[in-house]
């Protein structure tokens, strides 16, 4: 019984990884839908999950399940693409681990080993969502959330929590070291990204500033905020780059997402937003492009989300929901990675050319009906006119 189980399933899982991905035919002209999620929780080894020895493991049973795999980290070293995943247990643990493709939208394979982090933090309970950050010192950088239990939580309260961004640094993806978490004048912080360059000879943030846990409170959007020293990373002033907006995609709370991405014509970023309805949170991706001397001034903002949940991305653990943490722009071309409803990772692509396109000409939010409208009628009448 065992052999023929554990064949079975080596099977299903060679099948898998080695599986082509295919575009989808679904198109607005700015990024390219994929058939197939380049990351489940099938993908992982099946020795990260089952006891392989016969003696120990006769009937062939799951002894540590995984529940999903989605936000992930991406850097592009020496022609690879890497993926930087957080993997959560059955046991609502998460934890890093990396996976490699030679092309970026399949055949990706996780390392035989998941990313151990140095404990520096007892504290800690869990940690997730890392953005990877090739930085002009030489160091790539994970900056991810350090979640523990909230101290001051009354007693019987099980659920009260405490973010902070945590940093480490490597070279290879291997050996990590792990420096102080970053401080700053708020109270908590999630969903934090390192710039990869200097700005004006420092380590400069994008930070999310929120009072609690879940609730944003008085943080007021995206932040940006300057460090003389990554090793001991202090943020006095964040200055607000992108706000959230009543009755907009940012309404409830937003988020810097991947590393900004450099182009001519200023820095990419690829953020996420949230607003509240009947059925909970919703979760999109939205773009703005900041000034390349001064990244903390946006210089473009298209009105609206760049990517929505669409179809089976709309169900899972945290159903309506997508977040990137992570993208790659290589030779022009750019991969964003995206999860889907906290459950899996998928990819799209599209090219700088189009994402500067849609940033510069498309309108900006109109913030009311009857502005948008008038935006919705001058296209029309417009390509009427082309008739």
């Amino acid at each position: 019984m065992f052999n023929e189980l554990y064949k079975r399933e080596l099977e299903k899982y060679n099948a898998l990884i080695l599986r082509k991905n295919e575009p989808s035919d679904e198109y607005n002209g700015i990024f390219t839908r994929y058939k197939y999620p380049v990351l489940t929780r099938n993908h992982v080894p099946l020795f990260w999950k089952y006891d392989l020895d016969q003696k120990t493991n006769p009937l062939f049973i799951e002894r540590m399940g995984i529940n999903g795999v989605f936000n992930s980290g991406a850097v592009e070293l020496n022609g690879k693409f890497y993926l930087v995943a957080r993997v959560e247990g059955a046991d609502r643990k998460s934890f890093f681990a990396v996976a490699e493709s030679d092309n970026g939208i399949d055949n990706f394979r996780f390392w035989d080993l998941p990313v151990e982090l140095p404990d520096t933090c007892p504290e800690e309970t869990n940690v997730y969502d890392m953005r990877l950050t090739k930085h002009e010192d030489g160091w790539i950088y994970g900056v991810f959330c350090s979640e523990s239990k909230d101290p001051e939580a009354p007693k019987g309260d099980l659920s009260s929590a405490v973010a902070k961004a945590g940093i480490v640094r490597t070279k290879d993806l291997k050996i990590w070291e792990r420096l102080p978490n970053l401080r700053t004048v708020s109270p908590q912080q999630r969903n934090v990204v390192l710039h990869p360059e200097f700005i004006n000879g420092k380590y400069a943030f994008y930070t999310r500033p929120q009072d609690g846990f879940i609730d944003t409170g008085s943080g007021g959007g995206i932040c940006f905020g300057l460090c003389d020293d990554i090793e001991n990373a202090s943020i006095e002033e964040e200055i607000l780059v992108s706000p959230r907006v009543y009755h907009t995609i940012t309404e409830s709370k937003n988020g810097a997402g991947a590393v900004p991405i450099k182009t001519e014509k200023g820095w990419i970023h690829i953020a996420h937003g949230v607003r509240n309805t009947a059925a909970g949170l919703r979760y999109v991706i939205y773009l703005f492009v900041t000034d390349l001397e001064h990244p903390e001034k946006v210089i473009a903002a298209p009105g609206g989300y760049l990517i929505a949940p669409f179809g089976e991305e709309r169900v899972g653990d945290v159903s309506n929901v997508v977040f990137t943490n992570g993208a790659i722009e290589k030779d022009g071309k750019v991969y964003i990675y995206y999860a889907s409803s906290d459950t899996r990772l998928h990819v799209a692509t599209t090219t700088v050319e189009r994402l500067i396109d849609y940033a510069f000409n498309t309108p900006a939010d109109g913030l009311r009906s009857v502005d948008c409208v008038k935006q919705r009628v001058a296209l029309i009448k417009k390509n009427l006119q082309l008739k």
